[in-house]
């Protein structure tokens, strides 16, 4: 599935993850796969259900497979983030309006610290009522309604710079 961005989005990604690695701190990488036999994306065994190779787990790291946009639907992931104690999550990847939108809202229902890494993540045109929204639109629109209600929206730079502070 063409989206707008998204090797510039691995690359924020690649930061923020290499500042977690490094900090021994825990990263949780979702994969989606589909369990929809007529699926045209994210099929099991399909380039589009791949983790983006340069965001790649370590052995160690957890994944979490998932079928849903949400990324704690039928999923152990939040029984993994409350067994580490974890209470706040940085969240990107992609898609925005899809992945990234339900997953920090729910997440945010759930009680958590949540901060959306705006420039590691990545989305697509969509088309309502005959019109096709750019995906720089929807990025923008998406993220606008997660800050401030939903989460902290910053880039990855900031992210980092806002980590080395203690809190």
């Amino acid at each position: 599935m063409p989206l707008d961005g998204p090797v510039e989005a691995a690359i924020q990604a690649r930061k923020l993850l290499a500042h977690f690695r490094y900090n021994h701190l825990p990263a949780v990488f979702i994969q989606h796969v589909s369990v929809d036999p007529q699926a045209t994306s994210f099929r099991p065994g399909s380039p589009g259900a791949s983790l983006y190779s340069s965001v790649r787990p370590l052995p160690g790291e957890a994944v979490i497979r998932k079928h849903y946009p949400n990324a704690f639907r039928e999923t152990n992931l939040l029984e993994l983030l409350r067994t580490d104690e974890v209470t706040r999550l940085v969240i990107c990847g992609m898609m925005t309006h899809m992945c990234i939108d339900a997953t920090t809202r729910a997440a945010c229902d759930g009680g958590f610290e949540c901060i959306v890494a705006a420039d590691a993540c990545a989305t697509r045109d969509l088309t309502f009522a005959g019109e096709t929204v750019p995906a720089a639109m929807v990025q923008r629109a998406f993220l606008a309604a997660l800050d401030g209600t939903f989460a902290r929206v910053m880039n990855a730079d900031e992210i980092v710079l806002m980590l080395q502070v203690p809190s």
